[in-house]
């Protein structure tokens, strides 16, 4: 194991969302989260060690996994459970195999909030192109949240599911910064971005 690896994101999400749950299914490589999973997800430096720490992962704990992923600068990972004991189990394992604590993970910050209000029927059809998940209808709001290590957005997207009537565009948790989009009524959005953005401010950790 690298000594040098960096934890640039460690987070255990229980009580998954419906909706982002659908849209993990859709997108995901592997085993398919179910709303009221609880699921573990990692983004770390140097990235080829996602394939040893998901190694040992598995091997400590009864969770199934759902990515693996090297990109150009990172690994990320995503491992599943019903049981919140059994991922708490695997990313003990992965600490423990690293002589690191959750404090040791770096803490993301918030980049940017965006709100679009009656998105115009044009720009509707350009980001429908790119969409993995709901289609924008045009005259509904917009919200667009972004932060740094990217892997936080996840965290970010389930949490505004739960504070508000939403539908889930895209999340975009790979590369340096993390972006979520997702539509709705303008107060919903706000509720949203509102409960995204605390969820980000609320993680401890390292300052990057």
């Amino acid at each position: 194991m690298a000594r040098n690896l960096t934890i640039r994101a460690l987070m255990q999400i229980d009580r998954l969302q419906p909706k982002f749950a659908a849209y993990n299914g859709a997108t995901v490589q592997g085993s398919i989260p179910l709303a009221g999973d609880t699921i573990l997800i990692g983004e770390l430096a140097p990235g080829n060690e996602v394939f040893s720490l998901i190694d040992i992962a598995l091997k400590a704990s009864r969770v199934e996994a759902v990515s693996q992923i090297v990109e150009r600068e990172f690994g990320f990972f995503i491992l599943r459970s019903p049981s919140n004991a059994e991922v708490s189990a695997a990313r003990d394992a992965i600490l423990s195999e690293l002589g690191l604590s959750l404090g040791d993970r770096l803490r993301p910050a918030l980049e940017s909030t965006q709100v679009i209000t009656s998105v115009e029927p044009y720009q509707a059809q350009l980001l429908n192109k790119w969409a993995s998940g709901s289609l924008v209808v045009p005259g509904q709001s917009l919200g667009i949240v972004e932060c740094a290590p990217a892997a936080y957005i996840a965290m970010a997207a389930n949490e505004a599911e739960k504070s508000a009537d939403i539908d889930i565009i895209e999340v975009r948790a790979l590369g340096r910064y993390g972006r979520l989009f997702f539509s709705g009524s303008e107060d919903s959005v706000q509720t949203a971005i509102d409960a995204a953005a605390a969820a980000i401010d609320a993680v401890e950790g390292q300052a990057g």
